[in-house]
């Protein structure tokens, strides 16, 4: 069942945000600061004031709500999901998946630019993942990202697409890679702008990798390495770190904020890589749903993308590699495991693509299609 959505937020929810960001208890710095030590003290005490005063969400909803949304129950499920048509007639159902710290906002930049009637356009199908956003949290352990690579088969069916593109970064490529295996009849080709750290292709007996792929592995190890402790975190114990983030906005913010930092360009600000209020409408997107609990959890559930044997991605894989982070496999690497036949080197931009380089970003799909779709 498919029902439209319209979001609002009761006005007491956003009047108990701004008391609390009025009250922030912050903890002490060190003079010269920066970012070395974690989110910028300046940066933060800027921000919180200007979500507490001046940031509107009522206008951020009108933004989003200027797009169709609905809620569709699936497997008991409750999905929240945008869907646009194309306002061209050769248009192609492409279905877009967000990850964590993100959210379908991501996509709303994207939006006029991939439907627009300038040739080839698409009929767009953006879902928030279980627990994330207006999509309900679910109680049970098992919502992995095979799971919700189902889900997503199904809600295709329901909205009467046959065949269609799927396109994914962060947790939403591992879910798009998981659909592609699962149904290959039905995707028409997988474009992804980042390979999930866990993936692992089949290497059959006495194969070895060559040496530009096993500096990749090391690189995109180190950068974990110094980068991915809140990955571990959400993995082993969630639920301890949430009682912090569910209580504090602007621990909320920071935990969020340095993940955006981490992942795009270290040699900009984060003001010259993201609009603030594009930053803040995420973040109070997760305080006023209240799923930052229910996101992180699926890190715990999540399993690593281990190719067997008989496992490929059969169907047409494009990858754009954009330069941030520094941690990504060669595509020869790719190629063992995808169907790989279009490989972009972006020139600029990075995990949050369609975010940051709106532009880019839909010129990349539209590329990868036309090399694809009959």
């Amino acid at each position: 069942m498919i029902q439209p959505f319209r979001i609002h937020i009761a006005d007491a929810v956003l009047d108990d945000l701004r008391a609390r960001l009025g009250r922030t208890r912050w903890p002490d710095f060190i003079e010269a600061g920066g970012w070395q030590h974690g989110v910028s003290s300046a940066y933060m005490q800027d921000l919180i004031a200007h979500w507490a005063h001046d940031f509107d969400w009522r206008e951020q909803e009108a933004r989003m709500n200027a797009y169709p949304h609905f809620i569709a129950e699936i497997e008991g499920h409750t999905i929240h999901f945008m869907h646009i048509r194309a306002k061209g007639q050769q248009a192609i159902p492409l279905l877009i998946t967000h990850g964590w710290p993100g959210s379908f906002l991501e996509m709303l930049d994207i939006i006029p630019l991939l439907t627009a009637e300038n040739g080839l356009c698409f009929d767009l199908v953006i879902p928030s993942l279980p627990g994330f956003g207006f999509s309900k949290e679910v109680p049970q352990e098992g919502m992995n990202t095979a799971r919700i690579g189902g889900l997503w088969a199904q809600l295709m069916e329901e909205l009467g697409y046959e065949q269609y593109l799927v396109q994914g970064g962060d947790l939403g490529a591992e879910i798009s890679t998981q659909l592609a295996l699962q149904q290959p009849e039905r995707v028409l080709g997988l474009h992804l702008n980042y390979i999930p750290f866990t993936y692992r292709p089949y290497l059959p007996p006495g194969a070895s990798l060559t040496e530009a792929e096993q500096a990749a592995l090391k690189k995109t190890a180190a950068f974990f390495k110094q980068a991915g402790a809140y990955a571990q975190v959400h993995i082993t114990q969630p639920l301890t770190l949430a009682y912090g983030l569910s209580d504090s906005p602007a621990g909320l913010a920071a935990w969020m904020l340095q993940i955006f930092k981490n992942f795009s360009d270290p040699r900009k600000e984060l003001s010259q890589l993201f609009e603030r209020d594009a930053l803040l409408a995420n973040i109070t997107l997760y305080w006023v749903t209240g799923t930052i609990h229910s996101s992180m959890r699926l890190y715990s559930a999540a399993q690593p993308l281990v190719l067997g044997k008989d496992q490929f991605v059969r169907v047409p894989v494009g990858v754009a590699h954009y330069p941030y982070p520094e941690s990504f496999p060669a595509s020869e690497y790719v190629s063992r495991g995808y169907n790989l036949q279009y490989w972009e080197e972006m020139p600029a931009g990075g995990h949050f693509a369609a975010m940051e380089q709106p532009g880019l970003f839909a010129a990349d799909v539209r590329a990868f299609a036309e090399q694809v779709v009959p």
